[in-house]
């Protein structure tokens, strides 16, 4: 892959990684300024021109990863024999500044279930930066102009319609850190998803509905073997309080907004 791929991989597979750009060059030096690479964690793509110049970089990109950096820097090499560094000296004569730019993982949201308040919903949230999941059992409960609209935001959309939604939170296909909203047509479908959800550690997790339809989950999640403590992960009803209205729009934004104050605590 070549950065440009390298960086769209990394950003659909929410890995965090660092874009090195040769942004000046004065004299002789192994490539121009423009040239650029990334840097993962595990991996490099592309070059900005080897020795100790590239190896000094890619050193400091793996630590602004560990300390998750988020601000930019610039480094400045001298190419020359008297310029020493850790690794050694390049000896062609010029002077060269390298721009780090960390790009870190994009949250992921994941909606299970698309019915009226759910398309709503997963109509603001795609116009945000995240990774959004929507799943849904029901594989036609989408008409094609409405996924089109979901696929036109800011979001990387992912579709799923699995008999058994709960199956989405199993494997690696949701992170540890993802934000789970629960609104399916069917209760049963909700208490399978939260029983899978409260299995594994996840951001946050939201159910729709009332106190009551909580206090009667409460039971069941219960007799499933989850304890007072781990019932607490969960939220419900969800929402920003002080929104009301029954209208699946108002509704939806209600819960946008409070998911959002949810995204911005995660990331502080």
């Amino acid at each position: 892959m070549d950065w440009v791929e390298a960086v769209a991989t990394l950003r659909a597979e929410g890995v965090a990684h660092v874009l090195v750009t040769v942004i000046e060059v004065r004299g002789h030096a192994p490539r121009d300024a423009g040239t650029k690479m990334v840097v993962s964690g595990a991996s490099t793509w592309g070059s900005i021109g080897g020795g100790n110049m590239e190896i000094t970089a890619v050193e400091r990109a793996r630590g602004m990863l560990a300390q998750r950096a988020e601000g930019p820097e610039v480094v400045e090499f001298g190419l020359t024999e008297h310029a020493s560094t850790e690794h050694g000296r390049q000896c062609c004569g010029g002077q060269v500044r390298v721009l780090l730019e960390p790009i870190g993982v994009r949250p992921t949201v994941a909606v299970f279930g698309l019915g009226h308040v759910g398309h709503e919903l997963a109509r603001i949230v795609s116009r945000l930066d995240v990774a959004l999941h929507l799943v849904d059992s029901r594989a036609t409960i989408l008409t094609p102009e409405q996924r089109a609209d979901l696929q036109g935001g800011s979001a990387s959309v992912r579709f799923h319609h699995p008999p058994a939604p709960e199956s989405v939170l199993a494997g690696d296909l949701l992170p540890e850190d993802a934000h789970v909203l629960v609104l399916t047509h069917d209760h049963a479908e909700d208490i399978a998803i939260c029983d899978a959800a409260l299995r594994r550690p996840l951001g946050s997790i939201g159910l729709i509905g009332s106190r009551a339809k909580w206090a009667r989950f409460r039971v069941r999640l219960h007799a499933a073997g989850h304890d007072d403590a781990a019932l607490e992960r969960i939220t419900c009803p969800i929402g920003v309080g002080d929104i009301t209205g029954k209208q699946p729009a108002v509704i939806a934004v209600s819960v946008a907004a409070d998911l959002l104050r949810t995204l911005q605590k995660a990331s502080t």
